[in-house]
């Protein structure tokens, strides 16, 4: 059975404010309850803060929406995020008077209040989950959905994936793109010729190992999977697989499933608010112009539902050309999503989702109902289309 998605359109038919973004979120929030269920509950509302001066981040405005709604239904809500972006967060907007809130930082001011869970995955032994999240009775993930080079996006997901988490398990997640071997030295034992694959890639992402002099690491972030350095490099030397990139999203998979199980299913919120869409995470600390139009409010009681929708609005659109950052290529060739275009095609922004489902944190069918109208659209299966196309 699918799952409501509730959705706010960025469009406006009439100059009102009824028809504007915080007055669609607030139906959002009413069409989701959220008054009817926080009563007497400490509620978390994770949000990504952003660094040094971002603005691309969530404007206070939905913030204090989401804050007002579960003030007036009786709970008890503070933001968090992680202590270095709680520490600048009145540089961005974010304030106890601005947001109606406490701001705490999730892990504690140095990183040292969290709760291991061991689920042991490639390099990473146990999940650190922040304290205060973790010591929460009801959650709500506010997230900004926008490009990400890790995984190509981030969304709900991602937003608790990583602020979620202590800072030492955040730095293992990203490791874990370098945990399956890539670089075989043995293969190309010369200097020159390492230099020439080095020197092969415009962006960047391959450099001399720090440890090794034989030895080449890959930064997979900035990495589009162009397949210049494989032109270069001798056969079976150097490899771009799937599986490098794919561990980054399974690892956001089981760092969100380690927050969830600290909830209960009816209390968990899921909103991704499509504003400014960006196409690197807030966390760079700057914005840039979006690489794709607006597209709204999305929320559910289901991150994997949620997020699928999200994709699935931001895959109707066109990227923004001008806009994109000239240190980046798009590549119109790749076949699936526009994020995919820019970050590459073994980024698919879906695999999150999948995985997530694979996990039992939801399902990625759903049916989006657009406030506005109160009626279900007939993209009920657009979302399983999108996943089965993967």
């Amino acid at each position: 059975m699918a799952t409501d998605v509730y959705y706010g359109s960025p469009f406006q038919r009439s100059l009102v404010p009824e028809q504007t973004l915080p007055a669609r979120l607030d139906r959002i929030l009413e069409r989701l309850a959220i008054r009817d269920r926080v009563k007497g509950e400490t509620v978390a509302i994770k949000m990504h803060l952003g660094f040094n001066i971002g603005y691309s981040v969530l404007h206070p405005v939905f913030v204090r929406k989401v804050v007002q709604a579960v003030k007036e239904g009786g709970g008890h809500p503070f933001v968090t995020d992680s202590p270095s972006s709680c520490a600048t967060a009145a540089e961005r907007g974010y304030t106890t008077e601005t947001l109606g809130c406490p701001i705490i930082p999730n892990q504690g001011a140095t990183e040292q209040y969290f709760y291991p869970r061991e689920r042991p995955y490639k390099n990473i032994k146990e999940w650190r989950v922040g304290g205060h999240l973790h010591d929460a009775t009801f959650l709500i993930d506010l997230a900004h959905a926008k490009g990400h080079p890790s995984c190509s996006y981030g969304g709900v997901f991602k937003n608790l994936a990583l602020g979620g988490m202590a800072a030492a398990t955040r730095g293992q997640m990203h490791d874990v793109m370098h945990f399956d071997t890539y670089w075989f030295p043995e293969l190309c034992p010369d200097a020159e010729t390492r230099q020439r694959i080095i020197d092969s890639c415009p962006f960047g992402c391959i450099v001399q190992d720090k440890e090794r002099d034989e030895g080449l690491h890959l930064h997979f972030e900035p990495c589009n999977q162009c397949g210049r350095c494989l032109q270069v490099a001798p056969e079976g030397s150097l490899q771009i697989d799937p599986v490098n990139f794919q561990s980054f999203q399974q690892a956001m998979a089981y760092a969100v499933e380690s927050v969830l199980i600290t909830f209960d299913r009816d209390k968990q919120v899921f909103i991704n608010i499509g504003t400014q869409i960006t196409p690197v995470c807030d966390c760079f600390g700057f914005t840039g112009p979006a690489i794709l139009p607006d597209i709204g409010i999305f929320g559910g009681n289901d991150p994997c539902a949620v997020d699928t929708a999200c994709l699935d609005a931001m895959k109707s659109k066109e990227l923004i050309l001008e806009n994109v950052p000239s240190s980046m290529e798009v590549r119109p060739e790749v076949e699936g999503h526009p994020l995919q275009k820019l970050h590459g095609p073994y980024k698919d922004p879906y695999l999150v989702c999948r995985y997530g489902e694979e996990l039992g944190l939801g399902a990625c069918e759903y049916s989006l109902v657009d406030v506005e109208e109160g009626e279900a659209s007939d993209t009920t299966l657009a979302g399983q289309q999108a996943l089965s196309a993967t």
